[in-house]
């Protein structure tokens, strides 16, 4: 037997970042729905790469971009996301009603990610800390 030990390493948990708005067709999401979308969120924050059913790619609406599948009887639900390396990014969520996934959706998601890129690079052209350097210094986050 080997004198070696082993030792578990854990990369830094992501942040859950919203971009999308708060829609009043969402409020019919059941709290059943809103738990399990929740705990894949969460999940997805562990590093936990979660696949179908739970999820699946959505390379027409950007790399690392996926959608999460809610299923209950009060209706099907996506949260469309992309996982990036320090946060998980929520670009939309709708009530799933036809077999496609809407192109008005595709195209909020891209713009909203889009503008999510562009406001990160200017806070780091700007020199403003981001999420990282506050949570070194132990300094609270903004929403």
């Amino acid at each position: 037997m080997s004198g070696l030990t082993y030792a578990a390493t854990r990369e830094p948990e992501r942040q859950a970042s919203c971009v999308a708005p708060w829609r009043g067709q969402d409020t019919a999401f059941s709290e059943a729905a809103r738990l399990e979308a929740g705990f894949l969120l969460r999940q997805l924050q562990k590093g936990v790469m979660l696949s179908m059913p739970h999820s699946r790619p959505m390379p027409s609406i950007g790399p690392r971009c996926h959608e999460l599948r809610i299923n209950y009887a009060d209706g099907t639900w996506r949260v469309i996301y992309r996982i990036d390396r320090d946060a998980i990014v929520i670009a939309e969520v709708f009530a799933k009603k036809t077999q496609e996934t809407p192109d008005e959706v595709v195209r909020n998601s891209q713009r909203r990610l889009k503008d999510y890129d562009d406001a990160s690079r200017q806070a780091k052209e700007s020199g403003s800390q981001g999420l990282e350097g506050r949570r070194r210094k132990g300094l609270p986050r903004t929403h």
